[in-house]
């Protein structure tokens, strides 16, 4: 497991729908070790592969103490209801705008393993579901903004201080050692 560079707004990577998974073999599993890691390490509530610069469909979440992934992922969203509420992303690290999602969504799909996966999320998990899926699909939450707010959206990017960079690296969490004594 490692702490991954994740790519910035701007990388191509983020805008390229990724390949379904088709095989569940020790190089997923390291993937998904790498997301989870460098997603706990950036203090995110989820991770996808393309903000690593792979390819695949594959993310995981963290959200409410609970941790999960899910390859291939097939999200349907539960009732009508929708919500507009804050929302971040690693690869637009510091910033956030109002977007609309809806309340409750099922997932399904498969664990690193091979196994079918279904996930009952609400709120801030189906949130994370959503935004995580849609960077499968090539999609930002920036995307999803109304005209006016992503445009103004898109001038405070242009003005990021990270903008024209690759990618940045979360600093792992530190080891603490305790004395015996």
């Amino acid at each position: 497991m490692s702490v991954t560079p994740i790519r910035l707004f701007g990388d191509p990577v983020l805008t390229t729908p990724a390949a379904p998974v088709v095989d569940f073999d020790a190089e997923l599993r390291r993937l998904v070790d790498d997301l989870t890691e460098t997603m706990h390490a950036a203090g995110g509530a989820g991770l996808a592969a393309p903000q690593l610069g792979v390819g695949l469909r594959v993310f995981t979440w963290y959200v409410d103490g609970e941790a999960g992934h899910l390859v291939n992922p097939d999200v349907t969203p539960v009732g009508e209801d929708t919500e507009e509420g804050p929302e971040g992303c690693l690869s637009i690290p510091g910033y956030r705008w109002d977007c609309r999602r809806h309340l409750h969504v099922v997932a399904t799909g498969w664990s690193m393993h091979g196994d079918p996966v279904r996930v009952a999320g609400s709120e801030l998990l189906a949130r994370a579901i959503q935004h995580e899926t849609d960077h499968l699909d090539g999609v930002l939450f920036v995307d999803r903004l109304d005209p006016e707010a992503r445009s103004a959206a898109l001038a405070e990017l242009a003005a990021a201080e990270w903008a024209g960079m690759a990618a940045w690296l979360p600093a792992p969490a530190p080891v603490v050692k305790v004395s015996p004594h």
